[in-house]
């Protein structure tokens, strides 16, 4: 099997134990982002597996965007990117 060259790590270990590879990423074509894809993403860049400037081009994310995902997982926790809960935790 061949392994595509990579820059940084294939698979973190997350705080809770777990492993994430960047298989765990969502596709880069994705267009609809659900509260579980955005949460990979912040998972993604806040261990390490990819960088914030390569999240945002990689997925097509502005700067803004990607830094309030963040900072909602941050103060709330991953419920608060949901599209429902958005008014419940301004």
């Amino acid at each position: 099997m061949y392994l595509r060259k990579v820059s940084g790590p294939r698979t973190v270990t997350l705080p809770d134990g777990t492993t994430m590879s960047r298989a765990d990423l969502p596709d880069p074509k994705t267009r609809r982002w659900v509260a579980s894809r955005k949460a990979a993403v912040v998972r993604g860049v806040s261990s390490g597996l990819i960088s914030h400037k390569e999240a945002l081009e990689i997925y097509e994310l502005s700067d803004d965007e990607l830094s309030s995902w963040q900072q909602a997982v941050e103060i709330h926790g991953e419920a608060a990117l949901k599209a429902t809960a958005l008014q419940k935790f301004r």
